[in-house]
């Protein structure tokens, strides 16, 4: 992840789910994987990004997540799911499951989705103390942290900066602030927040959407989508059941579907089905 963050230009970074997503993330050509406490917890519980996720559910999702690739995860650990002391089992938990950076976000428990009214976060100082016991926690200093604030809805875009630059001196190695509301604001932060940037573009959200160009024009290393995927899947659960349940058939939609044999693909049936034939006849290396 270091060489990615320190390479030309910035990283698209596209959010999984689950590990189906994950494998076509990476069979697409991707170079990262954003797991997403959002997607995870809207496609595995079926309900709103308001806390309702667990550390243990998160970990369990980026082990599964990490099992079908190689590709760095920068994974979202919410507020670290209570204090500081809870933060630091979070985060051992994380590293263990695979992760490569973990993000943790400024707001009071319970959080919501970074582009949710009503929002609140808690004092700097308390997020200080957060980032402390994560960079404590890790086992490896490849593990790196990144710290999200959300209090440009809070207290302002000024306000942002100086807690992502307070965050930064307290040992975070990835900044994160989310929801600019204008490419002034988006400019401002990319001028006043030293070293490797994160900017959030949600669909449908607060954000501008730029192009990856003009961001990594900017200074931003990162470019997070973190739940267009599954935002697509939505759609087309809709569309397909939709059909299914007016017509009671497929015909007419079989282009909206993938075939059974590139089904096989994206899962790499071929590999398993290599390993298989080698454990049963004993085959060695």
């Amino acid at each position: 992840m270091r060489a990615l963050l320190e390479g030309e230009g910035a990283v698209l970074l596209p959010g999984a789910m689950n590990a189906l997503a994950a494998r076509i993330i990476e069979d697409t050509g991707f170079r990262a994987i954003y797991v997403t406490g959002a997607g995870v917890t809207n496609a595995s519980l079926g309900m709103p990004d308001l806390g309702l996720i667990t550390a243990t559910e998160i970990a369990e999702q980026t082990a599964r997540i990490r099992d079908v690739t190689e590709l760095p995860l920068v994974v979202d650990a919410d507020t670290g799911f209570g204090n500081a002391l809870n933060t630091r089992r979070t985060v051992r938990a994380l590293e263990r499951a695979g992760a490569n950076v973990i993000q943790l976000e400024d707001q009071a428990f319970p959080k919501r989705c970074g582009h949710f009214e009503d929002k609140s976060v808690i004092p700097a100082a308390e997020m200080i103390s957060k980032l402390q016991a994560a960079t404590d926690a890790r086992s490896s200093s490849e593990l790196l942290i990144m710290a999200r604030t959300d209090a440009a809805a809070t207290h302002g875009i000024g306000e942002a900066i100086e807690r992502a630059n307070r965050y930064l001196e307290a040992g975070a190695d990835i900044s994160f602030v989310e929801g600019p509301r204008t490419l002034g604001e988006i400019t401002q932060v990319a001028r006043e927040v030293p070293g490797p940037k994160l900017i959030n573009l949600v669909f449908g959200g607060n954000t501008p959407l730029l192009s990856l160009d003009e961001l990594a024009g900017l200074g931003y290393s990162l470019v997070l989508y973190a739940n267009a995927g599954l935002q697509a899947a939505i759609r087309a659960l809709q569309d397909v059941y939709g059909h299914l349940y007016e017509h009671g058939d497929l015909e007419g939609i079989g282009d909206r579907l993938a075939g059974f044999g590139e089904r096989q693909r994206v899962i790499r049936k071929d590999f398993f089905d290599a390993l298989d034939s080698k454990y049963a006849t004993g085959e060695s290396d």
